[in-house]
Formats: structure tokens, sequence, C-alpha cells
């Protein structure tokens, strides 16, 4: 994974003797930089996500929208973030038990679903 470069790590190079308009285009270069850590970040987390609610819609089984709805709630009620749930399921496919924490909150999760489609 990469590692987002702070503006005290950035080479001497790029410091030193830089005029304001310098100074400027180094803290733009580092703010691009983030950015763009975060989006791959993103990315990444969206993947597992995506494959997780697929999880969720054959487990439950369920609409998309509702498997959304399963892994929010979840994620919610366990306080753990989203994207570290689904890669906690995701990961079940690899033989790791999904933790005792979740497997609880999975099973109330569906619980309060299968309620509110009751007529």
């Amino acid at each position: 994974m990469h590692q987002v470069t702070m503006h005290s790590e950035v080479p001497p190079l790029l410091t030193a003797g830089t005029s304001t308009g310098d100074g400027a285009l180094v803290a733009e270069l580092l703010e691009l930089r983030a950015s763009n850590e975060q989006l791959s970040q993103a990315l990444v987390s969206r993947s597992v996500i995506d494959q997780a609610r697929g999880m969720a819609m054959v487990l439950a089984p369920c609409s998309g929208d509702r498997s959304w709805d399963l892994l929010v709630d979840v994620s919610q009620h366990s306080n753990v973030k989203l994207r570290d749930v689904a890669a906690a399921l995701v990961a079940t496919t690899k033989g790791q038990e999904l933790p005792e924490a979740l497997r609880r909150e999975w099973r109330r999760a569906l619980r309060r679903l299968h309620a509110r489609e009751r007529p």
C-alpha cells in the first residue's frame, strides 16, 4: 500500500531555496498526492464492499439495496467501519472466521431485515 508523503518528508531538493510560488507548488503537489492516495484507498474499499454485498445477497437472500442495508446495520451496531465489516465477511471465503461480535450483529441484522419485510 502507498504511503502519503507529509510536508516534513518532502526531499530537501524540493524545498531548498524555494520561492513563495515554489512553496505553493510543493503544497499543491502534496495535496494532490494525498487526494490520490485517498481515491486509491476508496477504490480498494469499494471493491471489497461490493464483494460483501454480493455475498449478503446470496446469504440473506435479498436485493442489492437490502444487502447494503444489512452491511450498514452490522457496521453501525458493532461500531466497526463498513469497509472493515465487508473485509471480514469477504475473508470468510479464504477460511477466516467472522469475528464473534460481527457474527452476532449479522444474525441480529438478519432478524431485523426479515421483521421489516413481514406484512
